[in-house]
């Protein structure tokens, strides 16, 4: 049964020691800055955008998430795909903020760019990747949650469990 396959890997996940550590380093990094930028693609996306709700009605946080379509087809028309959200990142992001960013093979151009462009501004980023330990996201964060399981729902799924433990964390202890 695929559920079995899914509570394995997310129990693996969680009761590793380097979990706990990295948890509570995001913790502080969340309640230490001033606004919180979450970015990601398609499934990704989704979690950014639904993240980003939540994160801003429970906590009063200050969020923002590159997911207007009118906004993404404007920003990759003119300077490509691969650089729409880097752009994005270039107008809004200032110092003392936090960046999430979602990939799930951790090797997205997109995000990858837009990491590097906001910690030219804040080393205050978190990254969520799936696929391999050390994929090219996972080495750009000061919190990195990273998985090798190659499956898209089992990596998306703990990104959205990991990000709602954080933030039920959080407004338990507020």
């Amino acid at each position: 049964m695929k559920t079995k396959e899914y509570l394995k890997e997310f129990n693996s996940y969680i009761n590793n020691e380097f979990y706990q550590k990295y948890f509570n380093k995001a913790i502080e990094l969340i309640k230490s800055s001033n606004r919180i930028f979450f970015i990601g693609n398609g499934g990704s996306n989704a979690i950014c955008s639904h993240m980003a709700e939540d994160f801003q009605k429970l906590l009063n946080y200050p969020t923002f998430c590159f997911s207007d379509g009118a906004l993404i087809t404007c920003y990759s028309n003119d300077f490509g795909y691969e650089n729409a959200i880097k752009e994005w990142i270039k107008c809004h992001s200032k110092k003392n903020d936090l960046l999430i960013a979602i990939s799930s093979s951790g090797e997205s151009k997109n995000i990858i760019n837009a990491t590097e462009v906001f910690k030219k501004v804040s080393d205050k980023v978190i990254t969520l990747s799936g696929f391999q330990y050390d994929n090219s996201l996972s080495k750009l964060g000061l919190v990195n949650f990273s998985t090798s399981t190659k499956s898209y729902g089992i990596t998306e799924c703990l990104h959205e469990i990991i990000l709602h433990s954080l933030l039920d964390q959080i407004f338990e202890k507020s």
